[in-house]
């Protein structure tokens, strides 16, 4: 039984707007030190109350938020000490532009360390490593106005993590991007996990989540269903109730089962699913005909190439 506490932990929590509408709904939630966790919901369901709570930008109408050993009511959030939390969260907005503001990428990298009273000779050490780790050095004397989305959303990820925080809060961070932007986007997020970072991320995209979480979260303003990616998204009926589809290779291995395909579980990536083809298509017994082993295999390489562009 483990004794670790979770970083964040909410119970009970609600929001409404100003205006009285009510955006979540007694929502309960535990996310624990290195997780990658995936906050799922359909497309009219704003992130952005749920997100901003958790970075202390916004305090909750009802409810408890515990975060990293801070309750996060009105009275923190309010405070000095509000500042320290905040230099271990980062929160990377859906759109990059709220974040990129500067006449140069390398200006709006160095803006959060330079705020913060970090030395210069440090800044200038951080920029460079925020600049190397999202491969974007070429762009540091670019304006933000002539970059392309993907461009952008890298140059807001490098801005966040110029203050090096603990955990990442990421809203929509694969919409609008071509193929392969967004599968080195992925791999960039996947590599900050690997190096201890708490990835939080929400999206509509069902596709992007088994390549960016372990764990889902299914919120529309309450929490609907939490657990892991099989349980989520085996559960047809709960993703068509919530308008979400099925995640594409989900999918077509539903398909294959209808034809006798043995496979207890789903896979989780689409080299996941690429192995099981293989494997199958290697030691087939006659179970599915060939036609259909060659028919999904190269369905498969052609999700790969679409949401991963190699």
């Amino acid at each position: 039984m483990t004794t670790e506490q979770p970083i964040f932990e909410l119970e009970n929590v609600s929001y409404k707007y100003p205006t009285g509408t009510e955006a979540l709904k007694n929502v309960n939630m535990e996310i624990y030190k290195g997780a990658r966790v995936a906050i799922l919901g359909p497309a009219a369901f704003l992130f952005s109350p749920l997100l901003e709570i958790l970075d202390g930008l916004l305090s909750a109408s009802h409810g408890t938020v515990k975060a990293m050993g801070m309750i996060l009511n009105d009275a923190m959030i309010n405070s000095k000490e509000i500042y320290a939390f905040r230099r271990k969260v980062g929160f990377v907005f859906q759109d990059p532009d709220i974040e990129l503001f500067s006449p140069t990428v390398y200006e709006d990298i160095a803006f959060g360390p330079l705020h913060l009273g970090i030395p210069e000779d440090e800044i200038k050490k951080r920029v460079e490593r925020a600049l190397n780790l999202l491969k974007i050095e070429e762009l540091k004397n670019k304006h933000p106005y002539n970059l392309s989305s993907g461009e952008k959303r890298k140059a807001a990820i490098a801005a966040v993590l110029s203050i090096d925080p603990e955990v990442l809060l990421l809203d929509e961070p694969t919409a609008d991007l071509d193929s392969k932007s967004r599968a080195e986007l992925i791999g960039i997020i996947n590599g900050l996990n690997r190096k201890g970072k708490t990835i939080i991320t929400a999206t509509h995209d069902v596709n992007a989540v088994p390549m960016l979480a372990d764990s889902v979260y299914m919120l529309n303003k309450r929490v609907i269903a939490e657990g892991t990616l099989q349980k989520i998204f085996s559960d047809v009926e709960l993703l068509k109730e919530n308008n979400l589809e099925v995640p594409e290779v989900f999918k077509l291995f539903e398909v294959l089962r209808c034809f006798g395909y043995n496979c207890e579980e789903l896979p989780l990536s689409i080299e996941e699913a690429i192995e099981h083809l293989t494997r199958t298509i290697e030691t087939a017994e006659g179970h599915i005909h060939l036609h259909i082993h060659e028919h999904t295999h190269d369905e498969m390489r052609r999700l790969k190439d679409k949401y991963e562009h190699h």
